[in-house]
């Protein structure tokens, strides 16, 4: 069986057609799902660009201030000056650049006492090397008991932005101080 010339042009045309469309079809996906992965992300920095972390909670304040030590990294600086636990720092640490929203919505400023946000349960700011500053203000727990409220970089407005954040959150920072330091 003899095929024509014509028909094999619109065979060689179908698969090549089909070939652009397969392959802008996964371009695309492959571009919303790094998007989808940018967006959900709390921060877009890296543990070495960090400089120092200032942690407020109703009952303390307490800042740490990276070395270029590799055995002793962090450095308390308040509320007493001396080494920090490198395990407890490193996981908040871990929780801020890995960290991920679960979902973003907006509310009107006046709502933000039903989040907690009003009188936040702590309050991280971030310095970078860069001496940019990042913010992450966590609020109460949502109603399953799963995620915190909380806000990303707030900004001055009528609305809020809320995410919701791992409770891993509130466990990093109930510690007692001793926890912060490290052992002798």
């Amino acid at each position: 069986m003899k095929l024509r010339q014509t028909t094999w042009i619109l065979l060689v045309s179908t698969f090549l057609l089909g070939g652009v469309v397969y392959f802008t079809t996964t371009q695309e996906t492959t571009q919303q799902q790094e998007l989808t992965n940018k967006q959900q992300k709390l921060f877009n920095f890296v543990r070495e660009d960090i400089q120092d972390i200032l942690i407020k909670t109703p009952k303390t304040t307490l800042q740490f201030e990276a070395t270029n030590n590799q055995v002793t990294p962090w450095r308390m600086k308040q509320p007493e000056q001396t080494l920090a636990s490198n395990a407890t720092v490193s996981f908040l640490v871990d929780l801020l650049i890995n960290g991920k929203s679960e979902k973003t919505f907006t509310i009107p400023v006046e709502q933000k006492k039903e989040y907690g946000l009003d009188i936040p349960q702590a309050i991280i700011t971030i310095t970078l090397k860069n001496q940019k500053t990042h913010q992450l203000i966590l609020g109460k727990t949502d109603f399953e008991d799963k995620f915190l409220y909380a806000q990303i970089d707030p900004i001055n407005s009528e609305v809020v932005q809320i995410s919701l954040v791992d409770k891993s959150f509130q466990f990093a920072l109930e510690r007692e101080l001793s926890e912060w330091k490290q052992e002798p």
